[in-house]
């Protein structure tokens, strides 16, 4: 029975090989790797089963590295015409999946494959394959994932603006004796939340839960210059749990002149209650609220997504005192890591 493939020289033989190692591109790769397989004396159906693939694969790059030599494994598709995923197109389809179906004239409020099809073949005039779409979103890195639903802020673009442009000339301009807090409180449900996880094929994982919910809250504020996290905990989300931050704030920062707190506008921080003891601490402890439905610019924010996302989601303590030590841990194990005294365990 003749050779799949005609015996080479030594050093076309190690030609082939430097060429697998630099190889970058993954299809190109298998079938150097196919051809120096059957060149080592491997048969076809033991190549097609080593390297995962049926044997009509082998045959057919085998075939064409007869006919072309090495010439024959590249990608005959290189000499189809001029590349339909370019710069321009893919720069096109980044900013229109950025935006809405209806924008474009369309009904639906959502994205397929079928409308970027049609919508780009408007916008560029050229028309894809779906299944080239796919791979054209692949390569703006695009997903699917779930929209977020944010409030919008009432106040007038402008009033928005100015108010945003004050904090962060404040907190860019900070004296030196002057410190900084960004506040916001969290709720801590002893019925979890229940977030995405790895699973295999077959298994879906369960996360009891205590049936009956407990809550307890964190008021915390995040210091602008060190990071570093000071909280307090209560049993209701009241004026009292605020004005117990403050004043742990006021004792942890006993030679700052002035704590300024940037805050949102819930009503626990401009109660008749709070607005009272502000009074107490003789003007040391001055609110700076956020324009309403702006929890972006509250960058405790990011802290409260990793303590659910560290602690809190699918989460299996039994009490709330057993979820509560996870969560001081948590956040004292943060605090250390930023101080530099404790290193973190995943670098």
């Amino acid at each position: 029975m003749p050779a799949i493939v005609p015996p080479v020289r030594y050093a076309v033989k190690q030609r082939l090989l430097r060429h697998l190692r630099h190889c970058q591109q993954a299809g190109l790769r298998l079938r150097y790797l196919i051809v120096i397989n059957l060149l080592n004396g491997r048969g076809a159906r033991p190549t097609a089963k080593a390297l995962g693939l049926h044997n009509t694969t082998v045959y057919r790059v085998a075939k064409r590295f007869r006919a072309q030599g090495e010439a024959g494994l590249l990608d005959g598709r290189e000499d189809n015409g001029e590349l339909k995923l370019d710069e321009r197109y893919l720069d096109i389809l980044y900013r229109v999946v950025r935006s809405s179906p209806k924008k474009h004239g369309w009904r639906r409020p959502t994205w397929t494959r079928e409308l970027l099809v049609a919508t780009l073949a408007r916008r560029t005039g050229v028309r894809v394959h779906v299944a080239t779409m796919s791979r054209a979103l692949a390569l703006i890195r695009a997903r699917r994932g779930r929209p977020r639903p944010p409030v919008r802020c009432p106040w007038p673009a402008a009033a928005k603006k100015r108010r945003l442009q004050e904090i962060r000339l404040l907190l860019g301009t900070l004296p030196r004796r002057h410190v900084a807090v960004y506040e916001d409180e969290v709720d801590i449900h002893l019925n979890p939340k229940i977030g995405p996880d790895w699973m295999v094929r077959g298994q879906q994982k369960e996360v009891p839960t205590p049936g009956q919910n407990v809550k307890r809250y964190l008021a915390g504020a995040l210091d602008v210059r060190t990071g570093l996290l000071t909280w307090v905990e209560g049993e209701r989300k009241t004026s009292a749990l605020f004005i117990a931050l403050l004043a742990k704030l006021s004792t942890s920062h006993p030679r700052a002149a002035v704590i300024h707190v940037v805050l949102d506008n819930y009503r626990i921080h401009d109660s008749k209650i709070t607005q009272a003891a502000l009074l107490g601490f003789g003007g040391r402890l001055r609110l700076h609220f956020l324009p309403p439905y702006c929890p972006k610019h509250n960058k405790i924010e990011r802290v409260w997504e990793d303590l659910h996302a560290n602690v809190t989601r699918n989460h299996t303590c039994p009490t709330m005192d057993a979820l509560l030590v996870e969560v001081r841990e948590y956040l004292w194990r943060r605090n250390r890591i930023l101080a530099g005294v404790e290193r973190p365990l995943v670098a």
